[in-house]
């Protein structure tokens, strides 16, 4: 097991700034090259402050902020204009930073691309959702509008 320091937050793993164990080869491939975690080291606990300190700068800090966010997004059905074929069927998928792109283009605000979530691929037209962490204890439902571009 590799004792590792996340510099990014990873679904299911944890948020940056956080010191976690997993095994070598997810470590050695994966989190190391992504540039998601380093290694821990004695010396790391002030790396680790940093990057908590960088985290909560980056929150939404006032919750009444994160709630009328929350409130803006379920309450709108964000439009998403992608290349589509003669079927519905998309050329490709669309991806967490298309959908962070379209909420800031209806003047909803910036969203951070990473804290999106796509339950299943979007891969044709039609309306989908996918979920957005706005705190960690707060969580809003976007409502994709995916439509052919012209």
């Amino acid at each position: 097991m590799a004792k590792l320091i996340l510099t990014n937050e990873v679904a299911g793993l944890g948020s940056a700034g956080d010191v976690v164990e997993v095994k070598n080869g997810y470590a050695r491939n994966y989190l190391i090259p992504q540039g998601f975690a380093v290694a821990w080291t004695r010396g790391g606990e002030k790396q680790v402050a940093s990057i908590r300190a960088a985290r909560e700068a980056r929150a939404i800090h006032v919750h009444e902020e994160a709630v009328a966010l929350k409130d803006a997004i379920e309450g709108t059905k964000v439009r998403l204009a992608v290349k589509a074929g003669a079927e519905g069927r998309l050329f490709g998928a669309v991806k967490t930073g298309d959908i962070a792109d379209a909420v800031k283009a209806a003047g909803l605000g910036d969203l951070d691309k990473r804290k999106i979530h796509i339950t299943s691929a979007i891969k044709s037209v039609g309306e989908h959702e996918a979920t957005v962490r706005l705190r960690d204890d707060l969580t809003a439902v976007i409502t994709l509008q995916v439509v052919a571009a012209k």
